[in-house]
C-alpha cells in the first residue's frame, strides 16, 4: 500500500462528512449493488436495534444476493428482496450481520468468523502510531530524519502462526522520505519498521536492522519533471492516433443492464472484488441464452521473494485484505479510456457507513482497431477483367474497464465482449515497482551481489525485489441452464492405422471429472488440452452439447511456492492448480475465504474441495488462477509499462455457426 491509500482515505472520509451522493434512479434488479439510500438505511437499522452506535466502524456493507432461483425467475415489476451483509467493529467486538432493508430489521447477528477487511481509519492510525513512537523516532534520528520529514506505509503483515499474532490485528509500518517530486517510493528508509497492533492501538515492536544509505534521486515522473532531467530524453510530439465514434454508441446502459450486439449483462461494484458482472447472455437470434450467471475477481495474491526481516512478510492479498472496489480510481478520458467512452460511478461506503460515490469508476466503450473479424480472399474467383477484393468484416468489441490502485500497483481489469461469442478477461498491471533501499549504486559495487540476490538494481540505491502476481477469477457458468459439466479434452498421440503412410498424428481424448478433487487441473504446455464447461442435457442442431472453453493464453504462472508448509502460500493454496471446480454454493465467493486478513487457509477454495462433492451434471462454479512472475528490470523504473495478461472464454459448439458471419459492413 502507499501514500495514495492515505490520500484516498482522507478523500473518502471527507466525502462522507460532506454527505452522500443522490439516491439516483430506482433499483430495477435483485443483483443491483446497494444504493446510497440503502447503505444509509442499513446503518440506521443497526443503530435503531442497538447493534451499533456512532462509534462503530464498517469494514463491509454489500448486497446479500437473493437465492439464485429467485433471481432467475424474477421479472420486471416483481417485488425485490433487498438485503445486506455487514461486518462491523463495535466496542463489544467484531460482528457479522444480515439486514433486511425492506422490512427494516436485523435478520442475524453473530461474532465474525475472522478478521475483516482493512479500515481506512486503521491505516491512518497505524501511520500516526509509528511516527509518535519514541523508539521509532530514535531510529529516524539515527538516519538524520525527523517524523515531519517522512511518511509511513502501513502494510498487512500476513499470518505466520506465531504466538505474537494471537489476539492481535497486525500491520507493519516502513517509511519513506517525504517526496519533493511526484514519486512517493523513490526514497525508502530501509531497515526500519514498526509493528502495530490495530486492536490495541499500540506499537508492539520496532525493528531496526541498521542504517542503509538513503537514495538521493527523487525520480519524479510527470512530464515537467522528466523535462528537467539530463538522463531522460522525451520523445518528440507525435500526431495523435485516436479512436472515435462520431455517430454515437451502439450499446445502451439502463440502470445496471447493458445491451450490445448479441450480448446483455448486468454490472455492479462490491468493495472486495470490484466489478461484478451478472446474468451474461448471448442472443444468437433465437433469444437470449445463458452463458454466465456471474463473473468476478475472487482474490489477488502478491508475495515478494525477499526473505529478509523487512520483506518476507510482504505477501499481500490485495482483494481480500484491502479491496479492489474501495480502491477503484477515477478513469480519465483520453488516457485510461477513449474520449467517447461512457463513464459510470460506483457507490461504496466510508468506515462510518456513510455512502460515497467514486466518479468515473467504470468506463464502457466500443473498440475497432482495424482487425478483421474474418476475411477470405478467393484466388479462384479472380479474373484479369474483374478482380475481386477479399470478403471480410471489421471486428468490434465492447470493453468494460475499471482500474484499482492498490498501493504502488495500478491494476486495469477488462471484460471485452466480442461479436464472435468470445469474452476476453484481461488484467493490465502498471504503476510503480515496490523498491528496497540498498548501499549499491551500480553492479560494480562490492555490495551489489548481496543486494541483488533477491531482486534487480533498477536505480542507484534501489533494488526492486522479485515477486508474483496471482489473480483468481470465479466463473459461475450456466451454459443454457444450471446443469453443467466440466471437461478436459486432451490432445494425445494417435496410433497410425495399417496401410497409411502417416507415422504420427494427434487425436482428442475427453475426460469429465465427477468430483471436486478430480476437477483440479494444472495447465502444462507439455500436456496440451482444452478445458470447457458444457451442458450435457442440451443439444445443438447437429447433436453437439453446447459449451464454452477457457483458453489460458499467456497468463499461466507456474509457482514453486510450498502450499503445504509456507504460511502465505497455504493461505492462498488455490495457486497450486489453474482450474478448480465446485458445486455452486452462494457462501463460497472468494478463493481466499470470507476473511482474508490474518487468515490461515482453513476457509479457502482448497479446503472446500476436500469435501469432494459431486460436480456431475449440476450447477458448478469454475475457478481460474492466472498470473505472472515479475523479475524487475531497469525499464520498469520510474513507472512500469502496462503488462497485459488474460484468458479467453470461447464458445465451443454453442452456436450453430460463426456468429460473426452476420456482421454488417459499416454504412
Amino acid at each position: 500500500m502507499s501514500y495514495s491509500l492515505r490520500r484516498t482515505g482522507r478523500l473518502l472520509l471527507a466525502a462522507a462528512a460532506i454527505g452522500a451522493a443522490g439516491c439516483g434512479p430506482a433499483l430495477s434488479h435483485p443483483l443491483d449493488g446497494l444504493s446510497t439510500k440503502e447503505i444509509s438505511t442499513v446503518v440506521e437499522i443497526l443503530q435503531a436495534e442497538g447493534k451499533t452506535d456512532k462509534e462503530s466502524r464498517y469494514p463491509l456493507i454489500e448486497l446479500q444476493e437473493p437465492p439464485k432461483e429467485a433471481v432467475l425467475s424474477w421479472k420486471e415489476g416483481d417485488p425485490e428482496q433487498r438485503r445486506a451483509v455487514v461486518n462491523v467493529k463495535t466496542a463489544a467486538g467484531v460482528f457479522k450481520g444480515e439486514v433486511d432493508i425492506s422490512a427494516r430489521k436485523v435478520l442475524s447477528w453473530e461474532p465474525a468468523g475472522g478478521q475483516p477487511m482493512l479500515l481506512l481509519e486503521e491505516f491512518l492510525g497505524a501511520m500516526d502510531l509509528a511516527l509518535k513512537n519514541p523508539t521509532f523516532i530514535a531510529g529516524l534520528e539515527k538516519r538524520g530524519l525527523k517524523p515531519e520529514q517522512v511518511f509511513c506505509l502501513p502494510l498487512t503483515a500476513g499470518a505466520f502462526g506465531g504466538a505474537e499474532e494471537a489476539g492481535k490485528r497486525l500491520m507493519k509500518v516502513p517509511c519513506y522520505v517525504s517526496p519533493t517530486e511526484s514519486n512517493f517510493y523513490a526514497k525508502p528508509i530501509e531497515g526500519l519498521f514498526a509493528v502495530v497492533d490495530l486492536n490495541g492501538k499500540e506499537v508492539v515492536e520496532v525493528v531496526d536492522e541498521g542504517v542503509v544509505p538513503l537514495p538521493e534521486d527523487g525520480w519524479g515522473y510527470t512530464q515537467a519533471e522528466l523535462s528537467a532531467r539530463k538522463d531522460v530524453k522525451l520523445a518528440p510530439a507525435i500526431k495523435a492516433a485516436t479512436l472515435s465514434q462520431p455517430d454515437g454508441a451502439n450499446f445502451t446502459v439502463n440502470g445496471s443492464l447493458v445491451n450490445w450486439d448479441m450480448w446483455s449483462f448486468r454490472w455492479r461494484v462490491d468493495k472486495r472484488p470490484g466489478v461484478v458482472l451478472s446474468e451474461i447472455r448471448a442472443n444468437d437470434g433465437s433469444g437470449p441464452r445463458q452463458v454466465l450467471y456471474q463473473a468476478n475477481l475472487s482474490e489477488v495474491f502478491v508475495p515478494y521473494m525477499d526473505p529478509s526481516d523487512g520483506w518476507y512478510w510482504r505477501t499481500y492479498m490485495d482483494s481480500g485484505e484491502y479491496g479492489f472496489g474501495i480502491f477503484l480510481s477515477p478513469l480519465t478520458a483520453g488516457v485510461d479510456c477513449p474520449k467517447y467512452a461512457t463513464f459510470l460511478p460506483a457507490t461504496v461506503h466510508a468506515d462510518d457507513g456513510s455512502p460515497v460515490e467514486i466518479p468515473n469508476a467504470l468506463c464502457i466503450f466500443e473498440r475497432n482497431i482495424g482487425d478483421p473479424a474474418w476475411r477470405h480472399y478467393e484466388i479462384f474467383a479472380q479474373t484479369p477483367q474483374t478482380p475481386l477484393p477479399a470478403e471480410g468484416r471489421p471486428a468490434t468489441e465492447l470493453v468494460v474497464r475499471s482500474a484499482s490502485e492498490v498501493g504502488n500497483y495500478d491494476y486495469l481489469l477488462d471484460y471485452a465482449f466480442q461479436q464472435n461469442g468470445m469474452i476476453r478477461v484481461m488484467v493490465g498491471a502498471t504503476g510503480l515497482d515496490a523498491v528496497k533501499g540498498v548501499a549499491s549504486k551500480s553492479m560494480k559495487d562490492a555490495t551489489a551481489a548481496a543486494d541483488t540476490r533477491y531482486g534487480t538494481l533498477i536505480a542507484p540505491n534501489l533494488v526492486a525485489p522479485n515477486h508474483d502476481h496471482f489473480f483468481n477469477f470465479r466463473f459461475d457458468f450456466d451454459i443454457d441452464g444450471q446443469k453443467n459439466m466440466f471437461a478436459r479434452t486432451a490432445l494425445v498421440a494417435g496410433k497410425s492405422p495399417e496401410g497409411t503412410p502417416r507415422r504420427s498424428f494427434w487425436e482428442t481424448k475427453d475426460e469429465m471429472p465427477m468430483t471436486e478433487m478430480e476437477g483440479r487441473y494444472k495447465v502444462n504446455p507439455a500436456t496440451p488440452a482444452m478445458y470447457h464447461v458444457m451442458n450435457m442435457g442440451k443439444e445443438t442442431k447437429l447433436g453437439h452439447h453446447p459449451a464454452y472453453m477457457i483458453l489460458p493464453e499467456n497468463s499461466v504462472a507456474y509457482s514453486p511456492l510450498d502450499v503445504e508448509n509456507d504460511p502465505p502460500a497455504r493461505r492462498n493454496a488455490y495457486i497450486e492448480y489453474t482450474f478448480w471446480n465446485t458445486p455452486y454454493d452462494p457462501k463460497e465467493r472468494y478463493a481466499g475465504g470470507e476473511y482474508a486478513f490474518q487468515s490461515d487457509g482453513s476457509d479457502s477454495l482448497p479446503a472446500w474441495v476436500k469435501k469432494d462433492r459431486s460436480i456431475h451434471d449440476t450447477d458448478i462454479v469454475t475457478w481460474y488462477t492466472m498470473g505472472f512472475h515479475h523479475v524487475p528490470h531497469m525499464e520498469d523504473w520510474p513507472v512500469m509499462s502496462t503488462m497485459w495478461k488474460g484468458i479467453t472464454l470461447m464458445p465451443y459448439n454453442f452456436f450453430d455457426h460463426n456468429p460473426s458471419i452476420g456482421i454488417r459492413n459499416p454504412s
